[in-house]
């Protein structure tokens, strides 16, 4: 009887541990779905596993996920995740890109269990987690080649290829003409939304394949729950069909051109025109100094835009659109990670970590800011130097800022007729626009004028 009452005293116990564990496991994975409104205030932060810390895993980048929420990120990219095909492989370690199973993580990282911690670490701090989907190719010793060759393009003498046109020798192009391959994609897509809780994808070279996979594809993934799509892509077309994101790569080019003299202030609002007739007012942007691509092989932020490094990622924060954060770049990385070997970022706090504090403080909190779909409206304010001098003024539901800045390497001075006072969100100090004074700035410099 004694032991009867024991058992059952052990299973009340038991039972309310579960019930202890399973509250914890819902708590800790709990989070809105993923919204226009959330998408708004939204900083992307792109994870670069391997590089990211000396251990190159998923567990040493999850312990450093309560730290982003200083720099206001709220949809972390996972750069690809999945095991690197070893045949015609690149380097030591291979490509990302390269990937020999889309349902299964690269051992280099950690494991699945590794990877749904992550999500549950990140949801629990109020962020979302979109893996890198690679949907043009795959690597060569991807299952499909041999049990589904037909799933592949193939040259004239019948032989599987990879990309024409690119210089991607370690990937197998992917036919889109077969439906069985469509399907069969879609089927690992949804694998990681259904099982691994994923919030989204950013898809590679999206605009490499056919728009009539993309549209059926999102809108059957959005089935399952709400989810964040970004095209590594411009073209305006892959927003209609369900793309949340395309890349402001233009925007980018602009940055660079002018830091480094090639173009000025002009050729930045022709892009700005560009982007008001080529995409819809609900369309979003991501803005980005850097990335994995532009670090690895285009060069680091200080190589490419020198001393206007800071003015530029000041406007990527304030132009519409959303801010990306490679990583390393919060930390002031000044090399070229090496893309297919082990390398890694020293996370030692600089001048840029404090910048982006600041910027995202101010881009979660004044509604000017806003980037979503339903973005704060943009309106250039012209200067007597519209060369060099970028003056713009961005409002919504009664919040505004201005953003003035020097876009030269040379001191200039400048004049203007807007009229209004406001606080410089820098120094906070009182900052009066008067029309028809003389500015001066230095090369360079910048303000935030807050109304």
């Amino acid at each position: 009887m004694k032991y009867s009452i024991f058992l059952v005293a052990l299973t009340i116990l038991a039972s309310c541990n579960n019930k202890k564990e399973m509250v914890t496991q819902i708590n800790l994975d709990s989070i809105a779905p993923i919204s226009n409104e959330i998408l708004e205030t939204a900083i992307i932060y792109e994870a670069n596993i391997r590089q990211y810390s000396p251990e190159g895993t998923f567990n040493k980048f999850t312990e450093d996920i309560p730290q982003l929420k200083e720099l206001g990120v709220k949809v972390i990219w996972l750069m690809p995740i999945y095991p690197i095909s070893t045949t015609k492989s690149k380097g030591t370690l291979g490509s990302y890109y390269a990937i020999s199973d889309y349902t299964k993580v690269n051992p280099e990282f950690g494991n699945l269990d590794d990877v749904k911690n992550l999500i549950k670490v990140a949801h629990a701090n109020g962020m979302y987690v979109i893996l890198d989907w690679v949907a043009n190719h795959t690597g060569w010793d991807h299952i499909w080649l041999k049990e589904h060759p037909e799933y592949y393009t193939k040259d004239d003498n019948g032989e599987i290829t990879h990309t024409v046109g690119t210089d991607w020798t370690d990937v197998a192009d992917l036919n889109y003409d077969s439906k069985e391959m469509r399907v069969q994609m879609l089927k690992d897509m949804k694998y990681w939304v259904e099982e691994v809780n994923i919030d989204g994808f950013r898809c590679d070279v999206a605009g490499m394949v056919p728009i009539d996979f993309w549209e059926p594809t999102i809108k059957e993934l959005r089935s399952i729950k709400p989810i964040f799509m970004l095209a590594e892509a411009w073209e305006p077309e892959l927003l209609e069909v369900g793309f949340d994101m395309a890349y402001g790569w233009d925007t980018h080019h602009k940055m660079n051109h002018i830091a480094q003299g090639k173009e000025n202030v002009k050729n930045w609002d022709e892009r700005m025109t560009q982007i008001e007739t080529m995409y819809q007012k609900d369309d979003i942007l991501m803005n980005f100094i850097t990335n994995h691509d532009e670090n690895s092989w285009s060069g680091t932020v200080k190589e490419r835009m020198g001393d206007a490094s800071e003015v530029m990622l000041a406007l990527s924060y304030c132009t519409p659109g959303m801010p990306l954060i490679y990583s390393g770049q919060e930390y002031d990385m000044n090399k070229r990670l090496r893309f297919f070997e082990k390398d890694t970022i020293v996370k030692t706090k600089g001048t840029v970590w404090p910048l982006m504090e600041k910027l995202s403080v101010l881009k979660i909190d004044n509604k000017a800011l806003h980037g979503g779909k339903n973005a704060a409206s943009y309106t250039k304010i012209n200067s007597s130097d519209n060369e060099n001098i970028l003056t713009f003024s961005r409002e919504k539901e009664g919040q505004k800022i201005t953003f003035m800045a020097n876009l030269s390497k040379n001191e200039r001075k400048f004049t203007f007729e807007e009229v209004g006072k406001g606080v410089d969100f820098m120094t906070k100090k009182d900052f009066m626009l008067e029309k028809g004074k003389q500015y001066i700035f230095k090369p360079w410099e910048y303000k935030i004028i807050v109304h």
